[in-house]
């Protein structure tokens, strides 16, 4: 794909064409900072999971999450599947990273004594 202006289009064309694309990079810029910020969320859930003892997945609550994931994205125009798949993709990276938190918790401090009993 090349954005350069091909002989003979229109300018105007090209003109629109850049203008949806900056809009383009700044909703993809929008959506990395929100994904960001999601996930500074899910790592301090993580360390509450994890000195609390509690499982790094919650089934119940990834199912009643992608429910209403599918509703938002009906509502919002947005194929109701593409939104799940994007939420599942989501839901397995949150949970390895609350999995490497419980293990991490678990491991006794970098020269902690330890208790051999």
């Amino acid at each position: 794909m090349t954005t350069s202006n091909s002989a003979g289009t229109d300018p105007a064309v090209h003109a629109e064409l850049e203008r949806l694309r900056d809009s383009i990079d700044n909703i993809d810029a929008a959506v990395v900072h929100m994904l960001a910020e999601r996930f500074k969320c899910t790592q301090q859930v993580g360390h509450l999971k994890a000195a609390h003892r509690l499982p790094p997945a919650d089934p119940e609550r990834e199912t009643r999450q992608i429910t209403r994931l599918r509703r938002l994205a009906e509502s919002a125009k947005l194929d109701p599947a593409f939104a799940e798949k994007l939420l599942n993709f989501i839901i397995a990276e949150v949970i390895r990273h609350h999995e490497r938190i419980a293990d991490t918790s678990a491991d006794p401090a970098p020269g902690a004594p330890t208790n051999p009993s």
